[in-house]
């Protein structure tokens, strides 16, 4: 059997054929779905990559407002008050929760901010002076937490779609220049195999025939000659008994 480099170990056989073919099929459905996937994934990565683009710049411009904010509370009150939030909050009003978010089988987990309704913990706070900054601080502070959530949410996603995006297009690699061509290589070594042995089996078969053919002709010639020489005995005796019968041979004198 001839050997080659880049196809399976295999023995070349109808039944190994068939077994090549299915797979060689499987890896091109495989293939197709995967790269389907990656295109998804990468459309919804450049998206959030977008969206991130624009939350980092918000970002930027919430957060040089709240620090303006915090100053001018700071000029208000005339001091910190950060102490005296610390003293008066109990419990936290701005929470987080995550959900999932499902893109072509990936689980992206998302952040989402909201406020629980309540008692403010820090209504009194800046209430002898500077109690509007201070309200105005706390609003601008909440709109910079939330943009801060977001980015977060969006910054997971992006990590999270990088890595599966990088594992999804070395699958589509290692099937479009490894796996495909090598069972292909396997397909055309068992058709090569497979049409050897038949040319093979013709030969032999056109040869058992010629050997057939010679022995029956072998068969025929001799039992003509035995015929023939049947043939001639039977003269033979046929002609001795009619010489007899004329009386062509003498007789034998008879004495009295």
């Amino acid at each position: 059997m001839s050997g080659g480099a880049g196809r399976e170990p295999v023995f070349p056989t109808r039944q190994s054929l068939g077994a090549m073919k299915g797979r060689l099929k499987g890896a091109q459905t495989g293939h197709d779905l995967l790269k389907r996937k990656s295109e998804a994934l990468t459309k919804r990565f450049r998206e959030i990559l977008k969206r991130i683009d624009d939350a980092k710049r918000k970002m930027g411009r919430v957060m040089q407002i709240a620090a303006f904010s915090l100053a001018e509370v700071s000029y208000a009150v005339g001091g910190d008050i950060a102490y005296q939030v610390q003293e008066s909050v109990k419990q936290a009003r701005f929470r987080v929760r995550t959900k999932q978010e499902n893109v072509s089988g990936v689980f992206l987990p998302a952040f989402e901010s909201f406020t629980e309704e309540g008692n403010n913990d820090f209504g009194l706070t800046g209430l002898g002076k500077g109690g509007q900054q201070v309200q105005k601080c706390r609003e601008t502070f909440t709109k910079a937490v939330e943009a801060l959530v977001e980015l977060a949410s969006l910054q997971t996603a992006f990590v999270i779609l990088d890595e599966v995006i990088k594992t999804v297009n070395r699958r589509v690699n290692a099937i479009e220049h490894v796996i495909i061509p090598r069972t292909e290589n396997t397909i055309s070594y068992i058709n090569s195999e497979l049409d050897e042995m038949d040319r093979e089996e013709f030969y032999r078969l056109k040869k058992v025939k010629g050997m057939k053919e010679a022995d029956k002709a072998a068969e025929e010639a001799e039992m003509d000659k035995k015929k023939r020489r049947d043939s001639d005995k039977e003269n033979e005796d046929n002609d001795t008994g009619s010489r007899d019968m004329l009386g062509d041979e003498e007789d034998q004198d008879v004495i009295f």
